[in-house]
């Protein structure tokens, strides 16, 4: 019972689709015709409920209220909730309702099966932990109550043992505050890895979906001699570049992407996001450079690390209504504080002069999800991020804060030497011209994103030969003995990962490049070369140019 997935979805076929879609996958589901039936039978036993927006949509939703109002203090019911996208926010009956039920997951029409099973295994998964904190809560009433009725029979002899049971007692309260504290470390865990799972599920379909469209955008490009055409289908990729970007930061806070860490001139960096910052902070606040003049170079993710300074000077214009200084200095020196190892470090500073932070949130403002704007204006997810990308670049990041005098946010990066200039026989024109006669097997399971593929290859002159699945790849493997492999990593059946392993198998020193806009690629040793969605024609073609170089060396069978 305490398993089960309640389904409310009043209006069409969804109620019985949704229930075979997670049958199919061994959970057991129960239809609920009325709001008053799925408190009904929540109250009977349940993990989770998926109910769709308009089944919630001038309904009588006071007994569903009630039991979640009721409901005891280890639970925390989670609801999925399947919304109809919509244009702008949502109306103000609806975030009351989301406000009302809690703990829930909203997940837009239309959306992929795997998006919907993923998201139902993190909240059942949620719902598990709740389950574990109960047993743990009963556990610790069952012993509060042996511990009372102890003291009763001891009464007699208090004035003896005064000193054993004040003991035993502070014991006793230490471990009452040990189980609160992994109590909330156990919420926020479950939170963290619900959002992580759910933004890699959607960031794979999305960065599908954002690879068919730049790529077939840039092939207009190229084929056209219409400039207007050129014109418009620039436009449109600047947008789906844009769209990539943030599918990097919801990546980045989840910390399923690496970072691609490399040399960067943090002076360079910072002064070439000028005009970035001008529109985004916008003339009411004064902006100040104050450049190392030793040039620093950092072992950092370029991307990631704008991503960062953008994510500060947006909460030093928020701390500032009414204007202000913000103020970006780079600089090198030892870092105090026992963190990072000994030696010198870059660091990057932003100030502002605006209000502050109170000394009572400062060791809560790298924490995920918290913030100390008003409800609606911040997620609380900025600082973490800054955080996290310091971390994973080998460094760490620093805040100071007087209310009303300002803040400094401090990232500290490893440095490096700056690396030699490249020669220019190095560099590859920016447009691939040159007739090629190697042959390229594509394995995709997304019939768009293997088209772009295959045309763009056939465009630059290489014979393609093409695959929808890993068992049909390796058939054709088999048969048509290509120079070169290139495989998606998500795929039905068998991924990009086994793909690869067994290809190696196979063929010791066929060069593999895999596609991915969400793996994890060190687990993947099989690969020669990583191509991450979405990517254009240039970043195709270097990146099958590279693996072709690379198959004259053997790997190990």
């Amino acid at each position: 019972m305490e398993n089960r997935i309640l389904i409310l979805a009043l209006r069409g076929r969804d109620g019985s689709v949704i229930s075979q879609l997670l049958e199919r996958h061994q959970h057991e589901c129960l239809r609920c015709s009325s709001v008053e039936e799925l408190a009904r039978e929540i109250s009977r036993g349940a993990g989770a409920a998926l109910v769709t927006e308009e089944s919630l949509s001038g309904a009588v939703c006071d007994p569903l209220y009630e039991w979640l109002e009721q409901q005891e203090p280890w639970s925390d019911f989670p609801f999925i909730l399947l919304a109809t996208k919509r244009a702008g926010t949502r109306p103000k009956e609806a975030m009351e309702t989301l406000e009302r039920l809690g703990n829930v997951v909203v997940l837009e029409r239309p959306i992929h099966s795997e998006t919907l099973e993923s998201a139902v295994r993190a909240v059942l998964r949620g719902r598990r932990r709740q389950y574990e904190a109960r047993s743990h809560l009963e556990e610790l009433k069952v012993a509060e109550e042996r511990l009372t009725h102890l003291n009763a029979g001891l009464e007699n002899r208090i004035a003896k043992r005064t000193s054993e049971l004040s003991n035993a007692n502070n014991r006793l309260m230490q471990e009452v505050s040990e189980r609160e504290r992994a109590q909330a470390a156990l919420v926020q865990a479950q939170k963290m890895d619900a959002v992580g799972q759910l933004t890699g599920g959607i960031a794979h379909d999305f960065n599908n979906l954002l690879t068919v469209v730049s790529g077939n955008l840039e092939l207009i490009e190229r084929r056209t001699a219409d400039e207007r055409l050129v014109r418009y289908a620039g436009h449109a990729r600047n947008a789906t570049d844009r769209a990539a970007k943030l599918t990097h930061q919801l990546l980045a806070f989840s910390r399923t992407q690496q970072l691609e860490l490399a040399p960067v001139d943090l002076n360079g960096l910072v002064e070439g996001m000028n005009d970035l910052l001008n529109r985004t902070i916008g003339p009411q606040v004064q902006k100040r450079w104050a450049f190392s003049p030793d040039t620093p170079w950092v072992l950092a993710d370029a991307h990631q690390l704008e991503l960062a300074l953008l994510n500060l000077a947006i909460n030093a214009r928020d701390a500032m209504p009414d204007g202000g200084d913000l103020t970006i200095e780079t600089d090198i020196g030892p870092h105090h504080g026992g963190e990072l190892p000994s030696g010198d470090f870059a660091v990057v500073r932003v100030r502002d002069n605006g209000v502050g932070i109170p000394a009572k949130y400062m060791e809560k403002v790298f924490d995920p999800f918290f913030t100390t704007k008003p409800v609606g204006k911040g997620t609380g997810l900025g600082l973490s991020q800054v955080f996290g990308i310091a971390q994973q670049s080998g460094g760490t990041a620093q805040i100071e804060s007087r209310e009303g005098e300002g803040t400094t946010v401090s990232i500290w990066l490893p440095l490096v030497e700056m690396p030699a200039a490249k020669s220019t026989e190095d560099v590859h024109p920016a447009r691939d011209t040159l007739k090629n006669k190697e042959h390229i097997l594509v394995v995709d399971d997304d019939e768009g994103v293997r088209s772009f593929i295959v045309e763009s290859l056939e465009m630059m002159g290489y014979t393609v030969s093409e695959a929808p699945n890993g068992a049909a790849g390796l058939a054709l493997l088999a048969k048509a003995e290509p120079d070169a492999l290139l495989l998606d990593f998500a795929m039905d059946g068998m991924n990009g990962a086994e793909l690869a392993d067994r290809a190696r198998l196979l063929a010791p020193e066929l060069p593999i490049i895999l596609a991915t806009g969400y793996a994890d690629t060190d687990k993947f040793p099989a690969c020669d070369v990583v191509l991450r969605k979405p990517f254009q024609i240039d970043a195709l073609a270097e990146a099958v140019r590279s693996a072709l170089k690379r198959g004259a060396v053997p790997h190990p069978a």
